[in-house]
């Protein structure tokens, strides 16, 4: 598609976008590159796509940047991960409060390191009041993880008195989840070709529409946000059935 042929402003535009950020390994392959440089070059463009997205009117974006089975990667390559991370977090600060981006980190943070902790805990207190777009992290991240900790919450509660369980629904549960709070996304982009969702927001994901794509996630552009976009408008949304 050519750049800027799309009307914009006539698209309807998905309320939450969650994106599995699939590639950066393959793309840094090609160029005979170590695995970590893709790493660098894809979080370069997840900066660029948190503004894009809150330019075309997206107001939450959820990014899956690192999952409970990635420890399992070669440690030099879990250790570049974790530093950019820490560096992206420690950016974050000024940018968000420029930006307006409300930042929030979804998974398991016992596993993390502490200094790590104490940057997310900071930013997503600062950047709590900004309302432009939020966005969220899943990092050490896994869907039956977080529902076999929101179960163990729920359980911890009924125990204690503090919880029936006649009280408990879809709505009730979803309030043990990391992403309480948050709508469930309207669409979900997957980059490099892969077709499977990876243990990535399983509960969240019921109703949203999918969209594929061979480009490798260091190659996304705003370009390839609006391609997803302008399939999301052919689609009819549907719930149990229902438009």
């Amino acid at each position: 598609m050519a750049k800027n042929s799309v009307d914009t402003e006539n698209l309807n535009i998905p309320n939450h976008v969650a994106i599995i950020m699939d590639g950066n390994g393959r793309w840094a392959k090609k160029r005979l590159l170590p695995r970590t440089a893709g790493h660098k070059k894809g979080a370069a463009v997840v900066e660029q796509i948190i503004e894009d997205a809150a330019d075309l009117g997206i107001k939450y974006l959820t990014v899956y940047a690192f999952s409970t089975e990635n420890w399992k990667r070669p440690k030099e390559e879990v250790d570049t991960l974790m530093d950019l991370l820490g560096n992206y977090l420690t950016n974050c600060i000024e940018k968000s409060e420029k930006n307006r981006v409300r930042i929030r980190v979804i998974g398991d943070k016992s596993a993390l390191r502490k200094d790590l902790v104490d940057k997310i805990e900071e930013l997503e207190r600062i950047s709590e009041q900004y309302d432009r777009i939020t966005f969220t992290i899943a990092l050490n991240y896994g869907s039956r993880d977080e529902m076999v900790r929101a179960m163990k919450k729920m359980a911890k509660e009924i125990e204690n008195g503090d919880v029936k369980s006649e009280d408990i629904d879809e709505k009730k549960f979803e309030e043990y989840l990391d992403t309480k709070g948050m709508p469930d996304p309207d669409l979900l982009i997957r980059t490099s070709g892969e077709e499977r969702l990876s243990n990535y927001l399983l509960w969240q994901l019921a109703y949203t529409e999918f969209y594929f794509t061979d480009v490798l996630w260091p190659d996304f552009n705003k370009e390839e946000l609006i391609n997803a976009i302008v399939k999301y408008n052919g689609r009819e949304r549907r719930y149990g059935g229902i438009k």
